[in-house]
């Protein structure tokens, strides 16, 4: 017999009548235990997309979700943040961010994922160094916290179990789509890491999961309220996506650029990362982001991560070295100004070319990738082509070419707009 029966909360959430924490509590724990059925974890999913839970259930179930599992508690001398973005092309914030904020006296435990459909995964572009571990024990996990300010992990089998179990069956059950179970699978993860801040960056745009600027700001407000409700501090900036932030798309070559931001290039992703560093440093009283990136603080920071999560000590200054390269490399050529880009057709050339997966077990080819694409507003001629196609083979290669040149719209038009087009703060 079932320890508790779900069905009266499911038709609760069905009728309109919401979702209050004794409710949240007997969901989360069943779909941890498993004696929530995958058919009533389905119609609890579709009740909630179709009726919807306001404010105060979206809280309960986040909070739910978050205590299904072990919640993380730290003892350092100073706060504890972090920041999660929705996903999107050449994002490899995460990597400048972290160690800009351990520089400034933050600690930064990050629990990444991996890529699915046409974004990368944080996770998939650190294990593009030879011996980095993103598993490690909850102890080392801590030790390295502690020691370096940050670290860069997945997430473990006891962290937000109930979400895990939620997310496959979201998928299943073509509920993806609700913002209130989007906000809830987000945020449980996070908020089992015990956070005092928490920056989101969602993106917009043309790369982005949310296209229009109405979805965006739906899931930021959802996303700052829920979070401050469950009592961890949190802001969201919603950023362009309608052109890949970083140059590069692909593992190895978007590590390249990454590092090439903390050793001094500037950019777009330069930029960002900055900015949404300031963010979360203001709310806990920090500030010094840009200084920490300009100063090599950050990089120094990143350096001694990389080394206590097994990679090489002189990843920064050698990245050849350690960084495979593809075999094969094709210019993109083209003419003319770039008027505007399908950012979602490039992530889909990078997973055509092996470095993404199309389901979780795929296997991925670090080397391969998008390099120097132009932004709009820019140029491309016989001397510079659109970018460069980094691929295993030769046919990869041509049908990469053909892909992303078919995403540029070449000609007049208007120019990009700031990369962060609006700030949520709670009300």
């Amino acid at each position: 017999m079932n320890p508790a029966d779900p069905r009266p909360v499911i038709a609760a959430v069905r009728d309109g009548r919401g979702l209050n924490e004794k409710g949240a509590a007997l969901i989360a724990r069943g779909l941890a235990e498993g004696w929530v059925s995958d058919a009533q974890a389905g119609a609890f999913a579709m009740a909630v997309l179709l009726a919807g839970l306001g404010a105060e259930g979206r809280v309960a179930l986040t909070r739910a979700m978050r205590d299904s599992g072990k919640v993380l508690r730290w003892d350092l001398p100073g706060p504890v943040v972090d920041k999660h973005s929705t996903g999107g092309i050449g994002d490899t914030v995460s990597l400048i961010l972290a160690p800009i904020l351990a520089a400034c006296g933050a600690y930064v435990p990050m629990i990444s994922g991996r890529g699915l459909g046409h974004t990368g995964g944080t996770l998939d572009k650190l294990e593009a160094i030879a011996g980095f571990r993103t598993a490690l024990p909850e102890a080392e996990f801590r030790s390295v916290v502690a020691a370096t300010g940050c670290a860069i992990v997945a997430a473990g089998r006891d962290l937000a179990p109930a979400d895990a179990r939620l997310y496959a069956i979201r998928d299943e059950s073509a509920t993806v789509g609700s913002i209130d179970l989007i906000t809830a699978s987000i945020l449980s993860k996070k908020l089992a890491a015990g956070l005092d801040a928490l920056v989101l960056d969602v993106k917009q745009g043309s790369g982005a999961f949310l296209h229009s600027d109405r979805a965006a700001r739906e899931l930021a407000r959802g996303l700052v309220e829920t979070a401050n409700g469950a009592g961890c501090r949190a802001r969201a900036c919603i950023t362009d996506m309608d052109q890949p932030l970083a140059r590069a798309a692909g593992n190895a070559l978007e590590l390249r650029e990454a590092i090439a931001v903390l050793r001094g290039g500037g950019g777009a992703l330069a930029e960002l990362s900055v900015d949404l560093s300031a963010v979360c440093l203001d709310m806990v009283g920090g500030q010094g982001a840009a200084e920490a990136l300009a100063s090599g603080r950050a990089a120094e920071r990143f350096a001694r991560m990389v080394v206590a999560q097994g990679g090489p000590a002189d990843l920064l200054e050698r990245p050849d070295a350690h960084l495979p390269p593809a075999s094969v490399i094709r210019p993109i050529p083209a003419r003319g100004r770039v008027a505007a880009i399908d950012v979602e057709a490039l992530g889909h050339a990078v997973v055509a070319l092996g470095g993404g997966r199309l389901h979780a077990g795929d296997r991925i080819d670090p080397r391969v990738g998008l390099a120097e694409l132009l932004r709009i507003g820019e140029e491309a001629g016989p001397d510079r082509p659109l970018g460069f196609v980094h691929a295993a083979s030769d046919a990869a290669a041509e049908a990469a070419v053909a892909t992303v040149g078919a995403a540029y719209l070449m000609g007049d038009g208007p120019e990009p707009g700031p990369l962060i087009r609006s700030e949520v703060l709670p009300e």
